[in-house]
């Protein structure tokens, strides 16, 4: 029997769960053929079998990065899809990939900067997660570290504290004065929860050593 007859979708599910417990299946038994399976149909003409793929398969690297990293080439040709679904999804995949294989993620630095840039926000949010965790990566730091920087320095002040949060990964005891220095003056745009939750990666990022 197919394993995608346990996609949400072929079981006229309308939530998540089916998906969810798929993934956390072929996490824990590394099922490679079961996860090469649902990574094959991400092409699949059924555009919600597509998006139960993605969904299982970003759920997957939640858990375990390396299990989906060898599909990364998939992930990148999805940000490039007219589905918002897919795109966001597969930025979604790219971020736990990152975590596992930088060298990947930093291959195709420019595609998913343009998708960072003409996505929705769960793109752009997951962008900056995927661009975190790459920048994590010591070669790769003093190219993408600045690119966030200019981001947050620029980002609507609502998004500062979410996006602060998800670039702090890449934070290191080389950089942290240059993450403390842009949230300092992005300071002056927040109040309440959100300056809260600046001032608290500040004093993070500040004990970094």
């Amino acid at each position: 029997m197919s394993i995608l007859n346990r996609l949400a979708s072929l079981q006229n599910r309308r939530d998540e769960v089916p998906n969810q417990e798929l993934a956390r299946d072929l996490a824990v038994k590394k099922d490679k053929a079961g996860i090469r399976e649902v990574a094959e149909d991400l092409w699949n003409k059924d555009k919600k079998i597509q998006a139960d793929c993605i969904k299982v398969l970003y759920e997957i690297g939640a858990l375990e990065p390396k299990l989906i990293a060898s599909y990364a080439e998939d992930y990148m040709k999805l940000l490039k899809s007219k589905d918002n679904r897919l795109v966001w999804g597969a930025m979604s995949a790219l971020a736990e990939v990152a975590k596992a294989d930088a060298d990947v993620v930093f291959k195709n630095l420019d595609v998913i900067k343009k998708a960072k840039e003409t996505g929705s926000v769960i793109t752009i949010d997951n962008a900056i997660s995927t661009l975190a965790f790459t920048a994590a990566n010591e070669k790769y730091s003093k190219i993408i570290f600045p690119y966030l920087l200019q981001h947050l320095s620029s980002c609507c002040p609502k998004e500062v504290p979410q996006h602060s949060g998800r670039t702090f990964p890449a934070v290191n005891s080389r950089n942290r004065n240059e993450f403390i220095k842009v949230l300092e003056k992005r300071m002056e745009d927040l109040n309440g929860g959100g300056l809260t939750r600046v001032k608290k990666l500040i004093k993070q990022a500040a004990n970094i050593v």
